[in-house]
């Protein structure tokens, strides 16, 4: 049986590429904080890992410790990060430094996988091809314009240019699913009545249901490609408000006031929000980052490698996979 690690495994996407693991008879370990939430853990087959990546040493011992008594891990998919933080060096220090010493930590100890799987995001590309909306692909130079997106820039440069490791690094658009917060929040907005665009120029979305996500990390295990860099959507291209109104649809189509905000306005709540989360050392679901990915007007990428090199085939275009998010949302109580 082989053995694969799973980072950031409480959260989100986390979550669901333990259970998959788990369905394809992986040993699977789920790398948690002791302050992690379990609540989506629950299967007795789990193991788990706990992983101190804010102390190198207290890692090294962690990982010291697993291999002493199960040896190294098979493959290792990691996810452990943040997309939100108050003071925006939080992002280089936790995506970039603690991805860094996490390798580097792997390769002191003899512990590097046969194959470590980065989840990226295709935040790093920053606003490319904004005027003709061509796809963005593997020969367009990434230029982030986020901490956010810089910060996980410099992690992908130093797997592919430093790291000596066996590295799939994955880009994917918007995820969303069960579990899924920020999404949820339109769906609670929409609950609520009411709707809200930015600007008023064309914007061309994309997205991708977890589930395809996790789909496609597999069959680069199963594929056992080494070296490469995959964009993820659900190969379709969406304008502004066709996830909202699948939303509506999905609640029974209430009665929804639709509104338009000037960018220029969006701009000033979001550097307001991001002033009071600072005062209040609370992060902030609006802030200037947020400013900057939602006046993005061009989401389209090429996913062409991904199908023709994995045999990536998505599942859930966008109608379904709303489908089966909203349906959970009334189930757990959360709508």
């Amino acid at each position: 049986m082989e053995s694969i690690l799973i980072t950031g495994a409480s959260g989100f996407i986390g979550s669901f590429i333990v259970e998959e693991a788990l369905n394809r008879s992986f040993q699977t370990w789920a790398g948690v904080r002791s302050s992690s939430s379990k609540k989506y853990l629950c299967n007795p087959l789990i193991h788990f890992q706990e992983l101190d990546f804010s102390h190198p040493d207290r890692l090294k011992a962690q990982l010291q410790a697993h291999k002493d008594i199960e040896g190294k891990f098979d493959y290792v998919v990691h996810l452990a990060g943040v997309t939100k933080c108050i003071d925006k060096k939080d992002f280089e220090r936790v995506n970039y430094l603690q991805t860094r010493c996490f390798i580097e930590t792997l390769k002191a100890l003899d512990m590097v996988p046969k194959q470590f799987i980065y989840m990226s995001s295709l935040s790093v590309c920053g606003p490319l091809h904004e005027s003709d909306y061509l796809p963005i692909d593997d020969n367009d130079v990434p230029q982030p314009n986020t901490a956010y997106g810089v910060s996980k820039w410099k992690s992908e440069q130093y797997i592919c240019n430093e790291s000596g490791l066996n590295y799939v690094i994955f880009r994917p658009t918007g995820v969303y699913g069960p579990r899924e917060k920020d999404y949820y929040l339109m769906a609670k907005s929409i609950r609520s009545h009411i709707d809200f665009a930015v600007g008023y120029k064309q914007q061309d979305l994309t997205f991708i249901y977890v589930k395809d996500l996790v789909n496609a990390i597999f069959l680069a295990i199963d594929k056992q490609v080494s070296g490469k860099m995959y964009f993820l959507t659900d190969g379709e291209v969406y304008q502004s408000r066709a996830f909202s109104n699948l939303i509506q649809k999905e609640l029974g189509n209430p009665f929804v006031i639709h509104l338009k905000c000037p960018l220029f306005i969006l701009k000033i709540v979001s550097l307001s929000a991001e002033f009071i989360a600072k005062c209040s050392k609370k992060s902030s679901t609006l802030n200037a980052d947020k400013y900057k990915i939602m006046k993005q007007r061009n989401w389209r990428c090429d996913i062409s490698s991904a199908k023709k090199e994995l045999g990536y085939l998505p599942k859930y275009q966008l109608g379904k996979g709303v489908h089966e998010t909203i349906a959970w949302y009334l189930k757990e109580g959360w709508l």
